[in-house]
């Protein structure tokens, strides 16, 4: 198969979407391996390690998307990527559709076959490809939030930690699944004082055993969130609904209650945003202030991290990455559910139905997709 890798392009994104090393794992197995020039540069991964791993590096994108049969990127594509897919090529790459109905239509329009990193599952029923940059949006919620509560970014010039004598930032984290976990386990080690809220009471146990009362475990619902958000300095937003838009946990109105300074983190923008009044940011200009309070609503917080983020990702899309270039798309999508559970468009079909009911689109569900004429010609 030829398996092409481009250059992102979204803003301040310097992630990639395989490593020199697993690409000559592809290439030693017979595949080709087309790597934009400098797809990898800034972030270490020079054009000359893709080389010696057997890629043939390609001056231009459109090059690329013309030859590829399968696109692995990291983002979600561009107006100008959109453009360039075509009929029956793979797109392997985070989509997050839900709140972009643009994007939507413009790879059903492509005819292409797109597979979302963030609603592949496991056996577990957890999101395997979403979950490592999860766990760097996690973490590095915190580290946002500490900078921005500094009077120099324009915050309350709260120390997260305070010292002695002076109490310590408090800190709200909504949802306990990954992302709200690892900012959990940062805002504790830097001694904030923490509240945690969820609607999984297992999680909350948990949570409430391994911390003790360095924590405060709080069962989550809309008077409970308006009490909470008063008094707080920092509110990571760290829910998620699968390949659905994300809740608005936190209205307008009860960010006006809060104190001027305090900071909002929103993980969930990807999906949305889970703060009424959240809107995408990036890293070149990653904050606004509404109602006084300061708004971080990166939508790419891991490519902050690039290097980390893009060996975490690509050790966990590699397996599937490897399965759909062996056995070809449609074998691997009839042998693993987990892959097939990714699948958001197919030639021309919507086929997400969070997506759907997001975007009030029409869709027709994964199995009635694969089970066309043509395809059922294939699969056997």
């Amino acid at each position: 198969m030829i398996i092409g890798i481009p250059k992102e392009i979204k803003n301040n994104e310097f992630r990639v979407g395989l490593t020199p090393s697993l690409v000559n794992g592809l290439t030693r197995q017979g595949h080709s391996v087309l790597v934009e020039k400098n797809a990898g540069a800034q972030i270490g991964f020079v054009d000359a390690q893709y080389q010696e791993a057997g890629a043939q590096v390609i001056d231009q994108a459109k090059t690329l998307f013309t030859d590829a049969e399968l696109i692995i990127k990291v983002k979600e594509p561009q107006p100008q990527e959109c453009a360039m897919l075509h009929d029956d090529q793979v797109l392997f790459t985070y989509l997050h559709l839900a709140p972009d109905p643009v994007q939507t239509e413009a790879l059903i329009q492509s005819k292409a076959i797109c597979i979302a990193y963030e609603t592949v599952t496991s056996s577990s029923g957890a999101l395997p490809l979403l979950a490592p940059m999860s766990e760097v949006a996690g973490r590095r919620s915190i580290q946002a939030g500490a900078t921005h509560l500094e009077k120099s970014k324009g915050g309350s010039g709260v120390l997260l930690g305070g010292i002695p004598g002076v109490v310590p930032a408090k800190v709200l984290i909504l949802g306990a699944g990954v992302v709200g976990r690892h900012a959990l386990q940062i805002a504790v080690g830097m001694g904030a004082h923490v509240s945690i809220m969820d609607r999984d009471l297992d999680r909350l146990r948990q949570i409430d055993a391994q911390y003790g009362n360095r924590v405060q475990t709080l069962f989550s619902d809309q008077r409970s969130i308006e009490n909470a958000v008063r008094d707080i300095d920092l509110v990571i937003g760290a829910v998620l609904l699968p390949g659905g838009s994300a809740p608005k946990l936190v209205t307008e109105a009860m960010i006006k209650q809060m104190r001027a300074g305090s900071v909002l983190v929103d993980v969930a923008i990807d999906q949305g945003g889970c703060f009424e009044t959240s809107r995408p940011t990036t890293h070149a200009d990653p904050t606004y202030v509404e109602h006084g309070v300061i708004h971080y609503c990166v939508a790419n917080m891991p490519g902050a991290v690039a290097r980390t983020s893009t060996i975490g990702l690509t050790n966990a899309t590699y397996p599937f990455i490897e399965q759909i270039a062996n056995l070809g798309v449609m074998e691997a999508l009839r042998l693993n559910s987990h892959l097939r559970n990714g699948l958001s468009v197919y030639k021309g079909q919507l086929t997400s139905a969070p997506v759907a009911r997001a975007q009030k689109r029409s869709y027709v569900s994964i199995d009635d997709a694969l089970l066309q004429p043509e395809l059922v010609e294939v699969c056997d």
